[in-house]
C-alpha cells in the first residue's frame, strides 16, 4: 500500500487523537506547573482528562479539548493536585512494560492502532496507581470512572445511532469486558464504584447485544459485592437513623450515610451548589439543556447516563462526608457531558443560521465553550 493510499487514514487518525492528546498536555502542564504536582502524579491525572476527551470525542473535536479541559479545572478535581514527589522507578517501568505488551498484543490480533493505544494507556494508568497508589485510591477511581464512562458511551452511540443514522458498527470486546474489567477494578478499589452498575447494566441490555449466561452471573455477583462494600464503609449504626435536618444544622460532617438525607430539601440545595460550584449556574443550565437534547435524538444514550447521574446524585443527599465532592467526580464527568452536548447542538443551530458560513458558525460554540474552562483556571491561580 502506498503512502498516498495511507495518508488519509493516518490524517483522520490524527484529527481523532489530537483533542485527546493536546487536552492531556495542557492538564499535564496545568498540574505541573500551577498546581505543583509531583510528575508522575500529574501523568495519572492527566490520564483522567484524555479519557474525558475521548469521552466527549463524538461531539466533535472543538468541543471535546474544552471539555475535558473543564473537568480538569473544576475545583473537586483540582483537588487532587498537588502532593510529595514519590518516585518508584522499578513499578514506573513494570506499568510501562504492560503498557507496551499490551498495544503489541493487540497489533499482533490483528486490531487497530487505537485501540492498542487505549488499552495500552489504561493498562498503565490503572497498574501505576494500583503500583504507586494507596488503597481506597481516589485517583484510581477517577481514572477508572472516566474510561469506563468513554466504553459506556461509546457503545451506546455505536449500538444506538441516531435515527436517521446508519449503523455505525458492532460492539466488541472492548466494550464488554473492558466494562466489565473496568468495573471489577473499581469495586475492588473502591466498592462506591459500584454506583456505575445500574448504568452498566441497562447500557449492556439497551445494545442488544447477546451476551453469556455467565457474564451476566459474574456481573452481577460483583454488583452484589460492592454493595456490601458500601454498607460496610459507608453506612454506620450510630449515623443510619440520624436527623439529617439536625445534622445539617449543626453543621456535622461524618464519612457516612444519613439515611433520610434525600428528604431535606437543604440537601437538594447543596448537591445543585455543588454542581454550580465547579461550572457555575451557566454550567447547570446548560446541562439540562444538553440532557434535553440528548434525550431527543440519542435516547439510550440520555437514559443511561441518567441513570448514572442519579445514582451518584443520590449517594450525594445522603452522605456527609466532607470528601462528598471528589467522591462524586463521575457525576461532575456526566455534567460535563451534557454541558458539551448542549454547545453540540448550539453548533448544529448556528450552522443551520449561518448558511454558507457553517464552518465558521461551528467555531463560534467552540469558541463560547472554551471560555468555561478559561474562567475555572482564572479561578484557580486567583485572578477571578
Amino acid at each position: 500500500m502506498t503512502a498516498r493510499a495511507l495518508s488519509p487514514e493516518l490524517n483522520q487518525r490524527v484529527r481523532y487523537w489530537l483533542p485527546v492528546v493536546l487536552a492531556a498536555g495542557a492538564s499535564w502542564l496545568a498540574f505541573v506547573l500551577i498546581g505543583g504536582t509531583p510528575l508522575l502524579r500529574a501523568s495519572g491525572l492527566a490520564l483522567v482528562i484524555a479519557g474525558m476527551a475521548l469521552v466527549l470525542r463524538p461531539m466533535g473535536a472543538a468541543l471535546a479539548l474544552p471539555g475535558a479541559l473543564a473537568l480538569a479545572f473544576s475545583p473537586a478535581f483540582w483537588a487532587q493536585t498537588g502532593g510529595a514527589q514519590r518516585l518508584e522507578v522499578l513499578q514506573v517501568a513494570l506499568a510501562l512494560g504492560a503498557a507496551v505488551l499490551a498495544v503489541a498484543v493487540v497489533l499482533r490480533a490483528g486490531q487497530r492502532l487505537s485501540a492498542g493505544i487505549l488499552l495500552g494507556a489504561l493498562v498503565f494508568g490503572v497498574l501505576f496507581l494500583l503500583l504507586v497508589g494507596t488503597p481506597r485510591s481516589l485517583r484510581l477511581t477517577t481514572l477508572l470512572s472516566a474510561w469506563l464512562l468513554f466504553l459506556l458511551t461509546d457503545a451506546m452511540f455505536t449500538a444506538n445511532p441516531r435515527p436517521d443514522s446508519p449503523p455505525t458498527g458492532q460492539l466488541g470486546p472492548q466494550h464488554t469486558w473492558g466494562l466489565f474489567v473496568l468495573l471489577a477494578l473499581g469495586v475492588l478499589n473502591d466498592p462506591l464504584a459500584v454506583l456505575m452498575a445500574p448504568a452498566v447494566l441497562l447500557g449492556l441490555f439497551l445494545t442488544g447485544k447477546r451476551l453469556p449466561v455467565a457474564y451476566w452471573l459474574a456481573l452481577l455477583a460483583l454488583i452484589a459485592y460492592g454493595a456490601y462494600g458500601v454498607i460496610t464503609l459507608y453506612a454506620d449504626t450510630t449515623w443510619w437513623g440520624y436527623s439529617a435536618a439536625a445534622a445539617k444544622a449543626q453543621n456535622i460532617t461524618v464519612p457516612y450515610i444519613i439515611a433520610n438525607g434525600w428528604r431535606e430539601p437543604a440537601r437538594w440545595l447543596d448537591l445543585i451548589a455543588l454542581v454550580s460550584g465547579q461550572f457555575t449556574a451557566l454550567g447547570v443550565l446548560l446541562g439540562v439543556a444538553g440532557l434535553a437534547r440528548l434525550s431527543r435524538w440519542y435516547a439510550p444514550v440520555g437514559v443511561v447516563t441518567m441513570v448514572a447521574y442519579g445514582c451518584y446524585a443520590l449517594f450525594g443527599l445522603v452522605y456527609f462526608g466532607a470528601d462528598a465532592s471528589v467522591l462524586l467526580l463521575p457525576l461532575l464527568m456526566i455534567q460535563v457531558f451534557w454541558i458539551s452536548y448542549a454547545f453540540h447542538t448550539l453548533g448544529q443551530w448556528l450552522r443551520r443560521w449561518a448558511g454558507g458560513r457553517a464552518h465558521m458558525a461551528g467555531w463560534v460554540a467552540a469558541v463560547l465553550y472554551g471560555l468555561m474552562p478559561l474562567v475555572l483556571l482564572l479561578r484557580i491561580v486567583g485572578i477571578l
